[in-house]
């Protein structure tokens, strides 16, 4: 299994020593006193002592370095709504907004909620959030319900919501009706109007993007502690309530940087492509932190438009799309397959981001393509995928249905009732063995305890990850169906 069988054991045999080495790529205003501090277990840290910045290595870093002038974020749309944003316009927009948001009182530590559509606005108030050690809060999903989002902002407190508005000028309905039944009460809101959205009234708390822009003084980046909190995914709680799932700053830097060359085989310099029908939990890793902490460009694409213009006019390697976008494309006849004449050819992969590569929908795109189409399994967890084919690492064949190899870091395991291993190819429970690797969940927000008893108690020394499959004879996984948690 050549590269990436040397690289998992590795990961797995001496993690303390693996993602030691991988933390060179980040930069560090203090070192880690530890890489790994497995003093109070079940709850592991990584990198404690550190400081950094995660929006400080995802932009200010590379413009620093020279690379300003680079492609950091693609808006792919028609030739007039096309738009390019450097590192340098990203890293001064970016800046910008945290001057807003400084402005209302936000500081390291506090709340924000970001619930705006996947665009440029988006990747600025996430990264402005960080740049301020401020904790930005979004939904795993697409379209929460007000009751969603209501329990969101009660759970977190935020001091600031960023949101779009409508054409009235008030929030999306759902946010507005979140920020009426709340009980807490948001300090200030932060609307973004679309284009041609009209003006409509302003309530007292709320704010004008482009106006507070306008005034606001740049800010900088403010140094936190490698185990502070980067932001809190809300994913769905089973019967329960949501869980608040919480990334610290340094562990989740280190993995993606880590990640997105080893698992996607997408280096600096290089382009990534993201549809915006692509899941929010995932796209925050693989479709915006992982590519800015790499240096590469990021090209969004429109949901529901063939993305292959795109992908030939901004030469983009791999390409995140959703098997319900490959079956529409399909659908469509003749024009959703690439038309002649455009040159694909940097195109190495497609990426489904949930769930095995087979099907006939990957099949098609596969055919038509002539590129493999990848799947991948995660959960909104553990912040990139549990089992993949890692395209950086030379992995070996990996048949259709099968959600890949397991990733460097997760000591995948599978066990029974019992929380026994079962031998290879026989189904059970799918677990991970303690400790989680950085990037992972730490806790859930202020709820130590329900993370513990929804994920650590029924297998001690073990993380349950909510899915149930085996793992056969040659370490591929495959997932089968649901266990609850």
């Amino acid at each position: 299994m050549g590269a990436y069988a040397a690289v998992y054991q590795h990961s797995i045999s001496d993690p303390t020593r693996f993602w030691g080495l991988a933390a060179r790529d980040v930069r560090w205003l203090a070192p880690p006193d530890r890489v790994l501090d497995d003093g109070a277990p079940p709850f592991y840290r990584w990198f404690t002592g550190g400081e950094l910045n995660t929006c400080d290595n995802a932009l200010d870093r590379h413009v620093e370095e020279g690379r300003g002038d680079l492609p950091a974020l693609v808006v792919a749309g028609t030739a007039e709504d096309a738009r390019t944003y450097t590192y340098a316009e990203l890293t001064a927009l970016t800046a910008r907004f945290a001057g807003v948001l400084a402005g209302l009182g936000v500081a390291r530590g506090d709340r924000v909620l970001v619930h705006l559509p996947p665009g440029a606005h988006a990747v600025v108030a996430m990264l402005a959030c960080a740049r301020l050690g401020a904790v930005h809060v979004v939904p795993a999903g697409a379209g929460p319900a007000p009751e969603e989002l209501t329990a969101m902002i009660d759970a977190t407190g935020p001091k600031a919501v960023v949101a779009a508005a409508d054409g009235t000028g008030a929030g999306k309905p759902a946010v507005a009706a979140a920020l009426r039944l709340a009980a807490h009460r948001v300090a200030h809101c932060v609307l973004w109007r679309r284009p041609g959205g009209g003006a409509g009234p302003m309530p007292p708390r709320d704010v004008d993007w482009d106006e507070a822009m306008a005034s606001a003084r740049p800010a900088g980046c403010t140094p936190v502690a490698a185990t502070d909190p980067l932001h809190i995914v809300f994913a769905p709680g089973g019967t329960g309530p949501l869980k608040g799932v919480v990334r610290d700053n340094g562990g989740f830097s280190v993995a993606l940087r880590w990640s997105l060359e080893n698992l996607y085989g997408i280096g600096p310099g290089e382009a990534i492509g993201a549809t915006t029908a692509v899941p929010p939990a995932a796209a925050l890793s693989c479709a915006v932190y992982a590519p800015l902490l790499t240096g590469c460009t990021i090209v969004l694409c429109p949901a529901g438009a063939a993305p292959w213009r795109a992908i030939a006019r901004h030469r983009v390697k791999g390409m995140l799309i959703t098997r319900a976008e490959l079956a529409a494309l399909r659908a469509a006849g003749p024009d959703g397959a690439p038309p002649a004449g455009c040159d694909l050819t940097p195109l190495e992969a497609l990426f489904l981001p949930g769930g095995a590569p087979g099907g006939e929908i990957a099949r098609w795109a596969a055919r038509v393509l002539g590129r493999p189409v990848a799947g991948a399994w995660a959960e909104p967890e553990y912040g990139r995928p549990l089992a993949c084919v890692p395209y950086g690492l030379e992995p070996p064949p990996v048949p259709a249905g099968s959600a890949g190899l397991p990733a460097p870091g997760f000591d995948l395991r599978v066990l029974d009732p019992a929380g026994e291993p079962v031998p290879p190819g026989e189904p059970g429970a799918l677990a991970v063995r303690l400790p989680l690797p950085p990037g992972a969940l730490s806790t859930l927000w202020r709820e130590d305890g329900r993370f513990v008893e929804t994920y650590l108690s029924r297998y001690p020394g073990h993380c349950l990850t909510g899915a149930t499959g085996r793992v056969d004879e040659r370490g591929r996984v495959w997932v089968t169906g649901r266990s609850g948690g």
